[in-house]
C-alpha cells in the first residue's frame, strides 16, 4: 500500500497536465515556482500560528494544506517523494531520524 504522501504525489502529476477551469493544482503548476513557494510560506506560516495560539484543528487542518502545496514545489522542481524518503534515511543514519543537520 503506498504512503498518502505519494498517493498525494501521484495525484498532482496527473493534475499537471489538467487543463478544466478550477483545477487548483494545475494552476498552481502553470503558475511556477515563485506562487507555489509564497504557497508553502503561507502554510507553514498558518500551521505556526494555530501552533502559538493551541488551536489543535487549526494546525492539523493547515498542515493538510502544507503538505499539499510542498507536495506541489516537489513536483514542480521533480523531486519525488522518494528523494525526501531517501533524504530522510541518510540523516537516520547519521544523526538519528529526530534530528536535523546543523546550520
Amino acid at each position: 500500500m503506498k504512503h498518502p504522501i505519494d498517493q498525494l504525489f501521484d495525484a498532482v502529476q496527473l493534475a499537471r497536465d489538467d487543463t478544466k477551469v478550477g483545477s487548483r493544482t494545475a494552476q498552481l503548476l502553470r503558475d511556477g515556482n515563485p506562487k507555489i513557494a509564497k504557497k508553502v510560506v503561507e502554510e507553514a506560516t498558518e500551521v505556526a500560528l494555530d501552533a502559538v495560539m493551541s488551536e489543535r484543528d487549526g494546525v492539523i487542518r493547515e498542515s493538510v494544506d502544507l503538505l499539499y502545496n510542498l507536495t506541489v514545489l516537489w513536483a514542480w522542481m521533480g523531486i519525488s517523494p522518494s528523494e525526501v524518503w531517501h533524504e530522510m534515511e541518510i540523516r537516520e543514519r547519521e544523526l538519528g531520524l529526530a534530528e536535523k543537520w546543523p546550520k
